[in-house]
């Protein structure tokens, strides 16, 4: 009977040992020091707002990882700790914080707006890693679109997670070509990489699925730069084009809409990115029924998971002009996580060789990343501005009173494009 006792003491003292073993697994060792993510964006200039709406989404996301208790790796739980660096939206700025962040320790450097920035780092980011392997960098990019970062410009080290602009031109054609009463188009954009693909695409695929449609004007316009966009806005109104398309971004797309309005322009807008930063309500009633914008997610996508998931947001930034949710930055924290977890450590060439073929999951949206080019493949909408209210139209932009009904959703394969990378991997 002691014998008995005793080895029942032993058990309840391993149990009780095991019990402690799986608390402390679920809590950040505090000797381990955190994993830095350095966010490198204009958070002043012209596109001070598209910086401040990423860098709310990139603190939801780091939040929600931290809240179960960071990462786990070998050595224990490790929390991720989000540094932001203001590169002003120019190139050397965005070298300067690149270098000021490996400094400071980050490991993974997160960036989007700006697709020339996203190729200076790029590139920098490459030479880095090859001069000095034990001090190695990921580039993580939620919305750089210009095709050739994951095409002919392909890194290892660099990872998109949003469609690239031919993929988000693929899914507005496939609307705009069902418009059967549309003769005429003016194309109008940024002059930089990003804006000229844009262009440029739009016209080959006119060409090859409305060949009857007329380019009525083709025009670039400085970055960032123009205040007035009412010549822009008269232009386009004598051109007599039916439809814009631009894939113009954060105050270059709210002036040049809030302008159309001013002079009369009764066309439809084809966007990338109309949907949110002061469009909606720039436009107001004349836009209803005639701005088109294209997203992996919008708050009025069915489904009460995603409903669920946009109301979490906004309990945690209450103000309207913080309601700009982005679902693909969410996932792209959400597998990096589950990348460092599977590599078991946070070195990133480990992280990269899971990251390339992870898919990932969230708020009802499936993404899988292509190994071969390291482009986010994910499912995307087309939405048409609406006003609130009903099923179609629960939610608004930014207080504006006008949301985006889903008029058309797309399967991550309806827009999986072939590429051109030839990457040059590591050696092991």
């Amino acid at each position: 009977m002691l014998v008995f006792f005793r080895l029942w003491a032993r058990l309840w003292q391993v149990g009780i040992l095991c019990l402690s073993l799986s608390v402390n697994a679920q809590t950040p060792s505090l000797h381990l020091p955190p994993v830095q993510l350095a966010l490198i964006e204009g958070m002043s200039g012209p596109f001070a707002n598209t910086g401040e709406a990423v860098l709310r989404n990139l603190v939801w996301a780091v939040e929600r990882v931290n809240a179960r208790g960071g990462v786990a790796t070998q050595e224990g739980k490790r929390r991720l700790v989000l540094n932001r660096y203001d590169s002003k939206g120019q190139s050397e700025e965005a070298l300067t914080s690149l270098r000021s962040a490996i400094d400071s320790g980050a490991q993974f450097v997160l960036q989007g707006n700006s697709s020339a920035n996203a190729a200076v780092l790029m590139d920098a980011i490459q030479k880095h890693n090859e001069r000095e392997p034990q001090k190695r960098v990921l580039f993580l990019n939620y919305a750089a679109v210009d095709p050739a970062l994951t095409q002919e410009k392909c890194n290892f080290w660099h990872f998109r997670f949003d469609a690239h602009a031919d993929m988000r031109m693929v899914a507005l054609m496939q609307v705009l070509k069902q418009d059967s009463k549309l003769k005429s188009v003016y194309l109008i954009g940024q002059d930089y990489s990003f804006g000229q693909s844009v262009l440029r695409e739009a016209k080959l695929q006119l060409e090859k699925l409305r060949p009857d449609i007329q380019i009525a004007g083709d025009e670039l316009h400085p970055m960032g730069r123009v205040k007035d966009f009412l010549p822009y806005a008269a232009k386009i109104k004598a051109s007599g084009a039916q439809a814009v398309i631009t894939g113009n971004w954060g105050n270059d797309l709210s002036f040049l809409v809030k302008a159309a309005k001013d002079v009369g322009y009764e066309g439809k807008f084809y966007t990338f990115y109309g949907n949110a930063l002061g469009a909606p309500a720039a436009m107001g009633d004349a836009g209803v029924g005639k701005v088109l914008a294209v997203a992996e997610w919008m708050p009025n996508v069915p489904g009460a998971e995603s409903a669920k998931f946009y109301q979490s947001f906004k309990q945690r930034f209450a103000k309207p002009s913080e309601d700009y949710l982005h679902l693909r930055m969410q996932l792209m924290v959400e597998a990096l996580a589950q990348s460092i977890e599977k590599a078991g450590q946070t070195e990133p060439l480990a992280v990269a060789l899971q990251l390339e073929n992870l898919e990932v999951s969230m708020a009802g949206q499936r993404g899988k990343m292509r190994a071969m080019d390291h482009q986010f493949q994910q499912p995307m909408v087309v939405a048409m501005m609406a006003k609130q209210g009903g099923p179609d139209v629960p939610f608004d932009v930014e207080g504006s009173g006008y949301g985006f009904k889903v008029i058309r959703q797309f399967k991550a394969k309806e827009l999986e494009l072939p590429s051109v990378c030839k990457m040059n991997r590591p050696h092991f």
